[in-house]
């Protein structure tokens, strides 16, 4: 009999020890705090978002969301610009160097989460994708922030010819559901 609670103490101390590597690495790349390196991801998808909508999408409030764009700014990683309809806005984009630096980011990110995935060969490495794409999915459901969940993701990696970006898939199917 299969017991879903030691799944659950599996699939929590994975993602656990996972996402520790992956921000060690992360963070030791960039030079910047996770949420720094979040923010710049999230920059190199979206460019030009205010201030107070990056803060949203990295999970900060406003005024944290301003310091944190004062220091990568001070580090020439990013700059501000006036919104182009309201001049109570800034714009936040990223400069060659935070270009630069978002690209060790996502490379950082990257290397050990390929590494884990060695042990699989190919058609374990195929279930577990269609068995991710299924949880993500589901954690869309409950959270409903797309731009959240996937703040640290390559976004050109699930949007490719073989495969789209489930959390994306969610979203849109969730927007064509009627209220």
């Amino acid at each position: 009999m299969h017991d879903s609670n030691t799944t659950a103490n599996l699939l929590g101390a994975t993602a656990l020890a996972l996402t520790d590597v992956t921000l060690g690495n992360v963070t030791r790349a960039a030079g910047v705090t996770a949420r720094g390196a979040t923010a710049l991801v999230t920059l190199s998808a979206s460019p030009g978002l205010s201030v107070s909508e990056l803060g949203r999408r990295v999970g900060l409030t406003q005024s944290a969301a301003a310091r944190m764009v004062d220091t990568l700014e001070a580090d020439g990683l990013l700059t501000r610009s006036p919104h182009p309809f309201n001049r109570h806005w800034v714009t936040v984009s990223l400069t060659e160097t935070g270009w630069a630096t978002t690209q060790h980011i996502l490379g950082a990110r990257a290397t050990p989460l390929g590494g884990v995935l060695e042990c699989l060969d190919q058609g374990e490495q195929q279930t577990l994708s269609n068995l991710l794409v299924k949880i993500l999915t589901r954690l869309y459901e409950n959270n409903g922030n797309a731009q959240y969940i996937c703040r640290l993701c390559d976004r050109g990696a699930c949007a490719t010819e073989h495969s789209t970006c489930p959390v994306g898939e969610a979203e849109r199917q969730d927007r064509r559901q009627p209220n």
